[in-house]
């Protein structure tokens, strides 16, 4: 029979777990058990956060590995230089990752939440980990802050909010150096505070914002304010691998007993409550699959020490579907699975594509705003135009600009000569077409980009002159 559940633990499934009945904030404890996955969760971090802090320092190419310098309009990935003109790029690789996280969300639930994320990774394998090696386990750093201050306590207390500080300036110092260049954050760090006023301003806002984040919003930025715990409610189905109870083993719960008349039928959990202890956002994994948890795996590790202690077999909490706990059947990759990743391939194949295509040098011609054809001598007509050529490498290039047909002559007002590597230069330049070529009020003229005598670019472009007969 199927155990109903108490109104307490309705309620509580019911109830906002960071806020008590009183509305007074609820701190959470989470004890620390280090077990098989949180070691390869420790693993995983060390991992990010080599990669985190040594990303803006890492060349490819003579290009960092990372740079979103929205202020230049200068967007570097895995070393490639990408500019505005390159929009359609940074659109189309929105939609691959947006559906590739749907696609992950369907098959494995909120892992990344728990093992990747950034916040996660942050709070639990640095800053909860200092807070740890300073004020201990779940139960001191709960009786520390209950206690009145006094020396032992201002001493952690502070202790541990310089390190939070320390860390945060740390973390603000590399995430703007992906904002701006690891060159120019040198810059700031190393000159006068004068020099770089604006770049210090920014370091220290972005500082308070991540002590801030790490030492009092915690983990309401997975329960509350991130829009991805609320996202997994509408992707997950019954096939989804999610940190699941099994509750067709566990229940009836119960305490071990030696008398084994006094409770005849009785499932494997003994109730110890261990697996909320270890939650840090608080939930009970027993209550089903809920918006807080993160998937982090620490109710497994715990669960499965429980299990090794009594001779039971493992994974009582563990990565389960729906389908597997109620039907016994095997994780399977289901048509809506493959639909998904069919659509990613295609997108894939579509970006990389365009990526590879795309040629180092860009030209933009527009013609002069509101300018009418004029007549030159030697019968021709010219119209007058503006162009912007982008060296996307870091090699400075000549650059000539030339009409496929060669009846149409290029004067140059400002020749474009030498583009530096990394930057754009504009031109200004007429158009000059024979009068007796031109039969319509507008002409389409085919202009050619030309490095060392090879053709980079072709645009086209409109030419105002007067009708022919």
């Amino acid at each position: 029979m199927k155990q109903v559940k108490s109104l307490q633990q309705i309620n509580s499934m019911d109830a906002l777990l960071a806020v008590k009945e009183t509305g007074e904030r609820r701190w959470m404890y989470p004890l620390l058990r280090k077990g098989p996955l949180y070691k390869w969760r420790s693993l995983t971090s060390y991992v990010y956060l080599i990669a985190f802090f040594a990303g803006p320092f890492v060349r490819i190419n003579s290009q960092p590995l990372l740079l979103l310098n929205f202020m230049d309009r200068q967007f570097v990935i895995l070393g490639q230089v990408f500019w505005p003109q390159d929009i359609f790029l940074f659109v189309l690789a929105t939609l691959v990752f947006l559906v590739c996280v749907v696609l992950f969300t369907i098959v494995f639930g909120r892992v990344f939440c728990g093992w990747i994320c950034p916040q996660t990774i942050f709070m639990e394998m640095v800053f909860r980990k200092i807070e740890y090696w300073i004020e201990g386990d779940a139960g001191k750093r709960k009786a520390l802050d209950a206690e009145p201050l006094n020396n032992k306590k201002a001493m952690k207390k502070t202790a541990k909010h310089l390190l939070f500080l320390l860390f945060s300036f740390l973390i603000a110092n590399t995430f703007l150096a992906y904002v701006i260049g690891s060159d120019s954050l040198l810059n700031i760090i190393s000159q006068p505070i004068a020099a770089h006023p604006v770049g210090f301003i920014s370091l220290c806002v972005f500082t308070i914002i991540f002590y801030l984040v790490y030492s009092q919003v915690r983990e309401l930025v997975c329960t509350v304010i991130c829009p991805y715990g609320r996202l997994q409610g509408v992707l997950l189905d019954r096939d989804t691998l999610v940190v699941a109870y099994d509750d067709k083993r566990g229940e009836p719960r119960g305490k071990l007993s030696k008398n084994a008349e006094a409770i005849p039928v009785k499932g494997d959990c003994v109730d110890c409550g261990l697996c909320v202890a270890v939650c840090p956002t608080g939930i009970d994994i027993r209550n089903g699959t809920q918006m807080e948890c993160i998937n982090c795996t620490a109710c497994i590790d715990v669960c499965n020490e429980v299990m090794i202690k009594i001779k039971k077999p493992l994974n009582l909490v563990g990565f389960f579907s729906e389908n597997m706990i109620q039907n016994q059947v095997k994780p399977s990759f289901t048509g809506r699975m493959k639909a998904y990743t069919a659509v990613i391939a295609i997108m894939m194949t579509v970006l990389c594509y365009f990526i590879f295509s795309r040629s180092d040098l860009n030209m933009t011609v527009m013609r002069g705003a509101g300018m009418l054809y004029q007549e030159q001598p030697g019968g021709y007509i010219s119209n007058i135009y503006n162009a912007e050529i982008i060296n996307k490498t870091k090699i400075p290039t000549e650059i000539i600009i030339q009409p496929v047909d060669p009846a149409v002559k290029v004067n140059y007002i400002q020749a474009p000569g030498t583009v530096g590597g990394g930057t754009s230069v504009k031109t200004v330049f007429f158009l000059l077409i024979p009068e007796s070529r031109i039969h319509k009020a507008k002409t389409t003229v085919s202009l050619q980009l030309i490095q060392n005598h090879k053709v980079m670019q072709t645009v086209k472009t409109a030419f105002v002159g007067p009708v022919n007969d």
